[in-house]
């Protein structure tokens, strides 16, 4: 399967199953999308027919059909030329031989052999540390902290147990990964300083290494949080949703104050410290402001060069959702946003977008893009009582409650449908050019969309796609580009 796009100047043209980019001429570009079209019908066909080779269509004879049609198209022109035409053809079919272009897809078997390998091993928790928050943001997907339940905060004595069933369960992995989060967990900052004390005691006993990431909204930040996070934490994620009356829309205190000017000048004391490295600036856009590339040019003149703009998890009926109106605008702001990136490139001031960071060269290993990020096997969240959720987009509702970190994971049959996510169990992936890439997309997304983990939220595969092409035409221009 091919997948193929015209984006900033470049003939793009992707082998899906092999992951191998071509940057490649007008010609090349068309003989390439008129044989794709038949080596995708007979692989369909394969298919239909238990993976053996059917015979029914003439691959040869079709080839040449495409080549004279390419050749009647460019008729008069260099590119016309019957020997250049062959020679480009016999160049694409090297390049099939060598498992570059129409790679088949044979993945979809090891899909539930590869995640069953890791079944019972849990790599990562997030500790919802405070279930409470000192902002009032209208379109929290945590209910302003409370995830439809009580304001609480993780006693230590739970957050140890959660450290120690993490080590129980990790079988051989060395690196753990453990997210401080809320609510705001600077609400209960002493607590997340004893964890990590308690956590670096017991390391070397153990065989692990803990990896802290800690999300805030700012608002505690002070020369201790800094100073503590620059130490222990591998990562910081700082919430701004850049322009000060786009942020201050929703990032409210209780009192209907915004938090933009309390907040900007302690992150950029905070990324100052870190050297700026191992944080990103994570923002939310929303109907208020699908224009979102303004804001990241807030936060890139504010010295913010770690960047992440998130579209919104809402409800239906939540004014802050986006529309389908929005969406054409979102679209070219990605494409605008990738314009962006190259030209701060050619300035000497580069800038890192989550979302288009893409490595060429390496990337993801198959398990990963098969299995997508392991929620409710190999990563969980921990409610501050000690409830365990198969992440912390599913916290608060109770069908989703897997166990706890006492007895362990008990909800069996939840467990099953999430090691049953994958890529090939969504009939929509099946033969989406991005498959692998979103690795079947999110599974919270899918639910609050659709009813099912197993489910397609739509909205959300159009941005996704769409900030793959942009992401794979930065890096294209970057490895290859002036």
């Amino acid at each position: 399967m091919i997948h193929q796009y015209k984006l900033g100047g470049y003939n793009i043209v992707m082998d899906v199953c092999s992951g191998a980019l071509h940057v490649v001429d007008d010609l090349s570009y068309d003989i390439i999308a008129g044989l794709d079209e038949i080596y995708s019908h007979q692989e369909k066909l394969d298919r239909q027919n238990d993976g053996k080779s059917c015979g029914m269509i003439d691959i040869e004879t079709l080839a040449e059909r495409v080549l004279y049609k390419v050749q009647k198209k460019y008729e008069g022109s260099e590119m016309g030329d019957p020997d250049e035409i062959r020679e480009c053809y016999e160049q694409i079919m090297e390049l099939k031989k060598n498992g570059k272009l129409f790679t088949r897809d044979d993945y979809e078997p090891m899909a539930g052999e590869l995640k069953a390998r890791t079944s019972g091993v849990v790599k990562a928790l997030c500790l919802h540390i405070a279930h409470t928050c000192n902002l009032n943001c209208s379109y929290c997907f945590a209910s302003q902290g409370k995830y439809h339940g009580e304001r609480a905060v993780m006693s230590f004595e739970v957050g140890k147990r959660a450290l120690d069933f993490l080590v129980e369960n990790s079988g051989s992995r060395h690196n753990l990964e453990v997210d401080f989060f809320g609510g705001e967990p600077l609400m209960n900052f002493q607590v997340v300083k004893d964890l990590v004390a308690y956590a670096r005691s017991i390391e070397k006993e153990k065989g692990k290494n803990f990896r802290f990431t800690l999300t805030t909204n700012g608002v505690l930040v002070d020369d201790d949080v800094i100073d503590f996070a620059n130490r222990e934490c591998s990562n910081v994620v700082l919430s701004l949703d850049g322009r000060k009356e786009v942020h201050d829309r929703y990032r409210v205190d209780y009192a209907g104050n915004g938090s933009w000017e309390k907040i900007v000048p302690k992150f950029q004391k905070f990324v100052e410290a870190r050297g700026g490295r191992n944080y990103y600036m994570r923002g939310t856009f929303t109907h208020a402001n699908p224009d979102f590339l303004e804001d990241i040019k807030v936060m890139l003149d504010l010295g913010f060069t770690e960047l992440s703009m998130e579209p919104v998890v809402c409800g239906e009926d939540d004014p802050a959702r986006l529309t389908e109106e929005d969406l054409p605008i979102v679209l070219d702001q990605y494409e605008k946003l990738a314009e962006l990136m190259i030209q701060r490139d050619k300035e000497g001031k580069p800038f890192t977008f989550y979302h288009y960071m893409i490595d060429l060269k390496g990337g993801p290993c198959i398990y990963k893009r098969i299995s997508g990020c392991g929620s409710g096997t190999e990563y969980m969240a921990v409610t501050p009582w000690g409830d365990l959720y198969p992440c912390h987009q599913f916290v608060g509702e109770e069908k989703f409650l897997l166990g706890n970190i006492y007895d362990g994971v008990k909800n069996k049959k939840i467990q099953d449908d999430f090691m049953a996510c994958n890529v090939y169990s969504r009939e929509e992936c099946r033969n989406c050019w991005a498959r692998l890439y979103c690795s079947g997309g999110c599974a919270a997304n899918a639910y609050h969309a659709t009813g099912s983990v197993r489910g397609v939220y739509k909205y959300g595969c159009e941005l996704f796609k769409k900030r793959i092409e942009c992401a794979l035409m930065v890096a294209i221009h970057r490895e290859f580009g002036e």
